[in-house]
């Protein structure tokens, strides 16, 4: 490993961990996979232990012991840059990066028939744009037993850096993959899992929805749970492509929950 100590956050060195947008993360390096960046320790090793190949470390003082395991086992040219923790801090603002981000390529998304050929429980997420809630819901899928996630093209990037953080990592455990941007995508989604026999499930309120306590009655063994943006909630065109609309029972008039929340609860019951 190649440990460069640096006095301060303006190195232009580390730019790619504070002056590019997410947008520029994905398109930065290699346009066909980009760049994420994984904060914390935890994260880090999870990324690593799934294969993604690291592109430079940034960790305080106190992280570089932590970290040996990790930087022991990468490649000699990869740089490790460390920093005061009070100059880390200023690169995002707070105080929150744990001490530890690694920029890595982007890993290979699958294709869809890959994706769904070895899938039994599939999550796909329409038009949710907080990261908080993308991260949670991945975090939820590894540990709940979902076997894919398919993200709309009008969903936040799971490799935000806040998603990644929120997940914890699990980002990186869940095989996933973002739909192409095109006004096709409802049908080639749900013509796909169609023809694999998944019975498609829009988490959503109305007049024909049933209870989640009754879908073991009306759904196979292949299911696909679509959970939508939280003031729109799920399209019309997707709701129209689904099998059934399901609903999670509530008391006390309250009709809805995060979404993170519903797709815990939605998750452990019917996967």
């Amino acid at each position: 490993m190649a440990i460069i100590r640096l006095d301060a956050a303006t190195d232009g060195r580390l730019d790619v961990f504070c002056a590019l947008t997410n947008h520029q993360l994905r398109n930065s390096v290699d346009p066909a996979r980009g760049i994420v960046v994984v904060e914390s320790q935890i994260a880090i090793r999870v990324a690593v232990g799934q294969g993604l190949e690291p592109v430079a470390f940034l960790l305080d003082e106190r992280r570089v012991k932590a970290m040996a395991d990790v930087l022991d086992a990468i490649d000699d040219d990869v740089p490790v840059f460390v920093l005061p923790a009070k100059e880390a801090e200023k690169l995002t603002g707070y105080a929150v990066t744990r001490g530890a981000l690694c920029a890595m390529r982007r890993p290979v998304a699958p294709t869809l028939g890959e994706l769904l050929d070895g899938a039994r429980n599939v999550v796909v997420l329409e038009s949710i744009t907080d990261t908080s809630n993308v991260g949670a819901i991945f975090r939820n899928a590894a540990a709940l037993g979902a076997d894919a996630v398919i993200a709309a093209p009008t969903c936040a990037d799971p490799l935000a850096r806040r998603s990644v953080r929120v997940s914890m990592g699990n980002v990186f455990m869940v095989p996933w993959l973002r739909m192409g941007m095109t006004g096709t995508w409802v049908q080639e989604l749900m013509e796909a899992l169609a023809k694999r026999g998944f019975v498609r499930m829009a988490m959503a309120l109305g007049e024909e929805s049933v209870s989640i306590d009754s879908v073991d009655k009306l759904a196979g063994e292949r299911r696909a749970l679509f959970f939508g943006s939280e003031g729109s909630g799920l399209s019309e065109e997707v709701l129209r492509g689904c099998d059934l609309s399901v609903i999670i029972p509530m008391r006390r008039g309250v009709d809805s929950l995060n979404v993170a929340a519903s797709s815990a609860i939605a998750m452990w019951q019917l996967f």
